[in-house]
């Protein structure tokens, strides 16, 4: 072989190898990279809920579902869940068993009895109607997935005085508990901050009724925007009441949209949460403050910058 075809072949073999080589290093680059940024799940929690992402994904629940999953988010929550059909219910629940991801809370009632002036009179008609709709749950719970649900106890009786008012719930949600404690459900009371007319407004009311129902099935809902509403002071209530805390759910003021858009610093409450130990749901029980698909991919990111505080 020519000195000159020698070295041609050998300058060939050499770049071929070379190339083979970056080729070869790039798939291993490639194969070690990080999952991006806008699919890694979040440090906790958070649950979206239906027509949260429909402008991304379109008006099914379970394409939403799918499309939050790909975004990080690994629960849902459904307040209306005991509304859908049976078949609905378990096709959510498949859903995402088949993800890997958790179901939140949805909302044990049947008639918006939760609405009304009922568990505080302490009438068997509105105790009834309530233990119906725990039994109803069970199934419903069964078919989805869940493990928490929330419970309202209604309005304020004003022709009985307060004291009586705490009792008559407090009996009620024991024989809630009763039946939904040996399926290992949960029960979440939720102060709110809606109207003065509700009977369930305060952290401290809620922790001790839940003290005195004395059951692993009854326990707190902190919803941090009402409570913001109601009484502030996020962190050192959320340390006050923690030991009977079972759920945690979101929402900036005012607004009641995603975190960044109000008064309130997310970013040091999940910091907070997380150091906790917290492992349970954050239900994104709130609005968001731009339309369309521009308006979710800002709410994504919103939670993302709040929820990068390691």
């Amino acid at each position: 072989m020519k000195r000159r075809n020698f070295l041609q072949q050998l300058s060939l073999t050499g770049a071929s190898l070379l190339t083979a080589s970056a080729a070869g290093a790039a798939a291993t680059a490639s194969r070690q990279q990080p999952i991006p940024t806008a699919d890694k799940p979040f440090n906790l929690n958070y649950a979206t809920h239906d027509g949260m992402f429909k402008n991304s994904a379109g008006a099914d629940f379970i394409d939403q579902i799918k499309f939050a999953y790909d975004h990080g988010f690994r629960s849902i929550e459904d307040n209306g869940m005991m509304a859908r059909t049976p078949e609905q219910q378990k096709k959510i629940g498949d859903t995402l068993q088949k993800l890997g991801m958790n179901m939140g809370v949805f909302v044990v009632t049947s008639d918006n009895w939760h609405w009304k002036t009922s568990l505080t009179t302490g009438k068997q008609e509105w105790i009834g109607k309530m233990m119906s709709d725990c039994k109803t749950a069970v199934e419903v719970a069964k078919r989805c997935g869940a493990k928490w649900m929330t419970v309202v106890p209604g309005n304020y009786e004003r022709s009985l005085s307060t004291e009586l008012q705490t009792a008559n719930v407090i009996a009620a949600l024991r024989q809630a508990s009763a039946v939904l404690e040996p399926h290992g459900l949960v029960m979440v009371l939720e102060m709110l901050s809606d109207n003065p007319d509700l009977f369930l407004r305060h952290s401290d009311q809620g922790y001790m009724i839940c003290k005195a129902v004395n059951s692993p099935a009854c326990k707190m809902l902190f919803d941090m925007y009402h409570m913001q509403r109601n009484e502030g002071d996020i962190i050192n209530n959320l340390d006050r009441w923690w030991e009977e805390i079972g759920y945690l759910q979101i929402g900036d003021n005012p607004g009641r949209k995603e975190p960044g858009t109000g008064e309130m610093n997310y970013k040091n409450i999940f910091k907070h949460i997380h150091e906790k130990g917290y492992k349970g749901i954050l239900g994104m029980e709130h609005g968001i403050s731009q339309t369309g698909q521009e308006g979710e991919t800002a709410l994504i990111k919103a939670y993302r910058d709040a929820d990068s505080f390691l």
